[in-house]
């Protein structure tokens, strides 16, 4: 066992951690602004500078490696010192932008200023101007001003995004960051040098000027961008998601998460445009020629689906799972199929971009659950099922959360079809052909499960609030707004959607049918089908925990 002391502590280490590695595992701070856990070691920023016995001068913490009965002072005269002079230096340019700045809140620079310097400037010159709202990249915008030339961002680049792109110019204080020449930074992971950046210098276009970071609640999520999982936080104002940034997760996606991911995977989720916000039922009185649509109750809407359900044989009802939905909708929709229909007819449509795989965290299946939905015993469709479509054997096509057009050659046998009852997110071609259509709740407006394609069971939690109330407090992080606003306040009235998650629809079809599932809530669908599944047996939501839970066993169904 390896040890040494710091601040008269003696901590435990591994060999060949840095100073500042094992203070971090020892939960003791030390500032820093250009190492990063994830990134090389640069060691140019020198606040993290650390008295060291034995040796006569201070030691960077993020470049001296522990050894054996080593003594560490960070709070010594000589290191407070030092950290006095390394923030009086880095002020000494830095505009006063605080209150416009994006990263106020959660700045790095903002937060050892009041820690770690003098709180005086001795400097009486006029200020060296940098070049502001310089435009890097599609995604990312680059102020001068602020950057402290940590480095962060090129070693990002040239490390882990393997796309160097940004670099170094000029010298002294007039050093800033440059995209190479005919360049501009916009490689798949480029908005991660947004998070790394310990100051403004580096922001968000989409996210710019849009809210400060404490009006927003934050709730831990996964991205359903693909099969990876990645950790998420949503970040929401007036029940808006307004940003997605990556949750540290080493087993999963490190500390990163792909432009794809932060930016095409939650807009829809509050979007009028797009969602479905109300039951739709299909009117089907003879003298509705034109069979027109309209917005109905969720008990008309159950009452009509149920009806609609009797009419057909279980031979003659298609059911359709969704690899974008969760576990425990998946899970009610097979046993409503298996135990209240009484058909073994049903599969997912796989969604399968080989162009956007690639080696750092990008998968090629770009849908959520794909794996869950094997463990769970059911498969993507295959040609015997695109022969029996063709056949005019499926008369009622029953639709969990996708678009049944995405299914090949689907041209050739729509008009087979009679009808379809669907859970729906959003607006699709295939709605037009549905007679009830129930508005499903988005992966960010609910309780459930996705399980990655390493097997790995990961939870997502309610981070908009829908009529229906699925957002509770306790499960997010509370913003200033949340704590101290008033019921007249502004933020408090965001769009409320009435969807609800399917598990729940599909209770309530079959309290119809004269059966009740005796499901309550998300976690005792869980507990459910997790005591079906080898390895997953006797867990529950507090077992997942907030970095997921590897599942042992093998999938066995058909891949």
């Amino acid at each position: 066992m390896h040890k040494f002391i710091i601040d008269n502590q003696e901590v435990e280490y591994t060999p060949g951690e840095s100073i500042i590695q094992a203070a971090k595992n020892a939960g003791i701070e030390i500032p820093n602004f250009c190492w990063h856990p994830g990134l090389s070691v640069a060691g140019n920023c020198r606040i993290c500078l650390v008295e060291v016995e034995k040796m006569p001068k201070l030691a960077i913490a993020c470049a001296t490696p522990v050894t054996d009965g080593m003594v560490v002072y960070t709070k010594s005269k000589r290191t407070i010192h030092a950290q006095n002079a390394v923030m009086e230096f880095l002020l000494i340019n830095h505009p006063l932008d605080c209150p416009i700045c994006d990263e106020a809140g959660e700045c790095k620079l903002q937060d050892y200023a009041y820690k770690y310097s003098v709180g005086i400037s001795r400097f009486d010159e006029e200020k060296f101007k940098k070049d502001k709202r310089v435009d890097i990249g599609p995604n990312v915008m680059f102020d001068g001003d602020r950057c402290i030339s940590c480095s962060r961002c090129i070693r990002f680049c040239d490390e882990i995004a393997k796309s160097p792109q940004l670099t170094f110019v000029r010298r002294g204080e007039m050093v800033t960051i440059r995209t190479f020449p005919g360049e501009e930074l916009d490689n798949p992971y480029s908005m991660n040098v947004i998070e790394i950046c310990p100051v403004g210098a580096l922001t968000s276009k989409d996210f710019r000027f849009r809210s400060r970071v404490w009006e927003m609640s934050n709730t831990e999520s996964i991205c359903p961008g693909c099969s990876r999982g990645c950790n998420t936080r949503l970040g929401v104002r007036n029940n808006e998601i307004l940003r997605i940034e990556p949750r540290e997760n080493l087993e999963v996606n490190d500390y990163w998460l792909c432009d794809y991911g932060r930016l095409n995977t939650f807009k829809y989720v509050n979007d009028k445009n797009l969602r479905i916000s109300e039951p739709i039922i299909k009117l089907d009185e003879p003298e509705n020629e034109k069979k027109d649509t309209v917005e109905t109750g969720w008990d008309e809407a159950i009452s009509k689906a149920v009806s609609i359900l009797r009419r057909y044989n279980s031979s003659e009802i298609l059911f359709v799972a969704s690899p974008f939905s969760t576990m425990e909708d998946n899970y009610a929709l097979k046993k409503f199929a298996t135990e209240i229909i009484k058909t073994e007819n049903i599969f997912y449509i796989p969604l399968i971009d080989e162009s956007f795989e690639d080696d750092i965290l990008r998968k090629a299946d770009k849908t959520p659950n794909a794996t869950g939905l094997k463990l769970l015993g059911i498969n993507p469709y295959n040609n015997n099922d695109i022969a029996d479509l063709k056949s005019r054997k499926y008369k009622l096509i029953y639709v969990l959360n996708d678009d049944f057009s995405r299914i090949s050659e689907y041209s050739e046998f729509s008009k087979h079809i009679d009808v379809s009852i669907q859970h729906l997110q959003v607006r699709t071609k295939f709605m037009n052909n549905a007679i009830v259509i129930f508005p499903d709740s988005t992966y960010a407006e609910i309780n459930g499960t996705f399980v990655n394609f390493m097997n790995r069971i990961q939870r997502i939690k309610p981070a908009v609030a829908t009529i229906e109330k699925e957002r509770l407090i306790g499960e997010f992080s509370l913003s200033r707004w949340d704590k101290f606003g008033a019921p007249n306040d502004r933020w408090t009235h965001g769009k409320k959607f009435n969807s609800r998650p399917a598990w729940k629809v599909i209770k309530q079809l079959t309290k119809a049918f004269g059966t009740d599932f005796g499901f309550n809530n998300t976690e005792e669908v869980y507990i459910e089908l997790a005591n079906a599944i080898p390895g997953l047996e006797g867990t529950d939501y507090e077992a997942i925990g907030q970095k997921g839970l590897l599942i042992t066993s093998n999938i066995k169904a058909e891949v």
